[in-house]
């Protein structure tokens, strides 16, 4: 049973933030992003209240002959629907990711397989793009490597969009393809894998970048881009002493790549605080949907059965050419439903 005075407090802060809203002044951009966030909350707090009112009410008929039939009529349906209601509420409940409404930085790397694992990057890249073009997203190469064969060495990119961060942080981990390559004459299955990280956005707020802890090393870029990309040092890299990480960006504005590759760098430095602090509160149990652990074989695309499998939560569909269509939202919405499904077991719901 959902406490009642939760509810009221959740109701009396979207009104407070509605009047607030209203008279104007203050930081209205985050009065807005808390109210939108509560909106859908509220709306099924006055759903659930409309239920209960319902079937006080119909209950309420039965002591009255001549309603008597119509309560018997109305009853079973709102006893029927209570259930889901409540079910809808305690998922609005639930504690929300900060990050879900975040851009996200996507990267993208062969594993074990040599080129045949650089061309499963590449299908896996185009897989991702087509997915953000279905759904509206914009998609911002920040560095890009290609093989000789049309594989992929590295891909980063930025991805803007409403719910971005929150629609693809499951997809982080190895990713497995079996399939003949082309290049195979015998015909045998080949195993490859390739790695997926997805990082949510991170602000100047969110991780303080010490002067002192970074190198910023400028290169001529290697990318396309015809002779001023020749002539020019205007690649950047910088590198995160403390931690060790590098973060490249190749663009042909040296002000933009120092730009590009600081985002980067605190989206890679958040990332390492959210897993940090995921770790702590996971300490004993064993989370496998939404771990973020870049070692964990998350998902197998087998191209003889046309199957794809998430090993996580033991889905199994057998449609992949759709699936590297960019057809990912039945395979996204199980794997949400799985998480929000072990948050309410959490909380004991």
């Amino acid at each position: 049973m959902i406490p009642s005075d939760r509810l009221r407090q959740i109701q009396d802060r979207f009104e407070y933030l509605e009047a607030r809203m209203a008279q104007g002044g203050g930081d209205i951009a985050a009065l807005g992003r808390e109210y939108a966030e509560l909106r859908p909350v509220v709306a099924q707090i006055a759903e659930w209240d409309r239920l209960q009112a319902d079937l006080t009410e119909a209950q309420a008929m039965l002591s009255d002959p001549e309603m008597k039939a119509l309560a018997e009529e109305e009853l079973p349906s709102l006893r029927a629907r209570l259930p889901e209601a409540e079910k809808a509420l305690q998922l609005a409940l639930l504690p929300r990711d900060a990050a879900d409404g975040r851009p996200a930085i996507l990267e993208i790397r062969p594993g074990t397989g040599g080129e045949e694992a650089a061309l499963f990057a590449g299908d896996l890249a185009r897989m991702y793009q087509r997915y953000c073009d279905t759904r509206g997203w914009r998609w911002e190469v920040i560095e890009e490597a290609p093989t000789e064969l049309g594989g992929l060495r590295e891909l980063v990119v930025r991805i803007e969009g409403e719910g971005v961060f929150a629609r693809l942080k499951y997809e982080s981990g190895v990713h497995r393809v079996q399939r003949v390559p082309e290049t195979e004459s015998g015909g045998r299955i080949h195993t490859s894998a390739a790695t997926v990280a997805v990082l949510p956005e991170a602000e100047a707020v969110d991780i303080d970048i010490a002067p002192g802890d970074i190198r910023i090393d400028t290169m001529r870029s290697s990318g396309a881009g015809g002779q001023h990309v020749n002539t020019t040092d205007s690649a950047v890299r910088i590198t995160h002493i403390p931690t060790g990480i590098v973060v490249t960006s190749s663009e042909k504005s040296q002000h933009r790549n120092r730009e590009i590759a600081m985002n980067v760098l605190r989206a890679r430095l958040f990332d390492a605080e959210r897993q940090k602090a995921a770790d702590s509160r996971a300490s004993d149990r064993k989370s496998q949907v939404g771990s973020g652990d870049r070692s964990e074989r998350i998902r197998t695309y087998n191209f003889p059965q046309g199957r794809m499998t998430d090993h996580r939560i033991g889905l199994t569909l057998y449609r992949l050419e759709a699936i590297l269509g960019g057809d990912l939202d039945e395979i996204v919405d199980a794997l949400t439903a799985d998480a929000q499904a072990a948050l309410l077991a959490e909380m004991g719901a």
